[in-house]
């Protein structure tokens, strides 16, 4: 499946000023939607960013193998939660960066350059922004990923572009989190930062969710990326 033959996936959008420069597409986590992380954006100080659309696409309705089988928004099938075993669903994985990728083709459509966008996304959202950044040959403004981790990291070297090899890149996880165990997320950051990517590692004191502390953070870094691109 390529970008160009792949729908367009429903999505919910929030502007941050009127004719916008800039695009943050942010991917939700398993069972959610493109509701969940909307309101995060009410909380940004919008004279801290350039017109800026946050975009929150709502993710494929797919059975879930650890949720018995029950049909529910995910990026891609969970097999195991056993991550020191787990088997990752690389065609689902592969699906939704190809629905991620008709996303930025539809903001550059709109005006807005890859350069200007930002991808990110929380838990399996997170995974599916880390995955596509790394691998696509326009550079982006930069990639947020929260309580995650990179998948498919056995086949990055031979997918990398570099292109997006010095792009920013915000990885937050919690000590508490039993999700995703935060040694098994923590192995990831460590892995990119062995390649030489531009990666900016935070940890918190809480579990699988987005703090206040972590909020502020995340402002404070899109702020800064989005206005290095603002003459882009």
């Amino acid at each position: 499946m390529t970008p160009a033959s792949t729908p367009v996936l429903p999505t919910v959008e929030v502007e941050t000023g009127p004719k916008p420069t800039h695009a943050v597409i942010w991917l939700h986590g398993l069972g959610a939607d493109g509701h969940d992380f909307e309101p995060l954006v009410r909380e940004f100080d919008p004279d801290r960013l350039p017109p800026t659309r946050f975009v929150f696409p709502h993710a494929p309705m797919r059975a879930v193998t650890i949720n018995g089988g029950y049909v529910m928004r995910s990026w891609y099938d969970i097999v195991t939660t056993d991550f020191a075993r787990r088997r990752e669903d690389a065609q689902g994985v592969r699906e939704s960066a190809a629905q991620l990728e008709a996303l930025i083709a539809r903001e550059n459509g709109r005006g807005i350059a890859a350069a200007r966008i930002v991808l990110a996304g929380f838990s399996q959202g997170g995974a599916i922004a880390l995955h596509t950044a790394l691998r696509r040959p326009q550079r982006l403004a930069g990639v947020l990923a929260l309580s995650t981790y990179l998948p498919l990291a056995d086949t990055l070297a031979a997918e990398a572009q570099p292109a997006n090899r010095d792009t920013p890149i915000f990885m937050a996880h919690g000590y508490g989190d039993t999700v995703i165990p935060y040694d098994f997320a923590e192995r990831s950051g460590t892995f990119l930062r062995a390649e030489g990517y531009a990666l900016d590692w935070h940890a918190y004191e809480t579990e699988h969710g987005v703090c206040l502390e972590e909020l502020r953070d995340v402002e404070a870094w899109l702020a800064r990326v989005l206005q290095d691109k603002a003459g882009a």
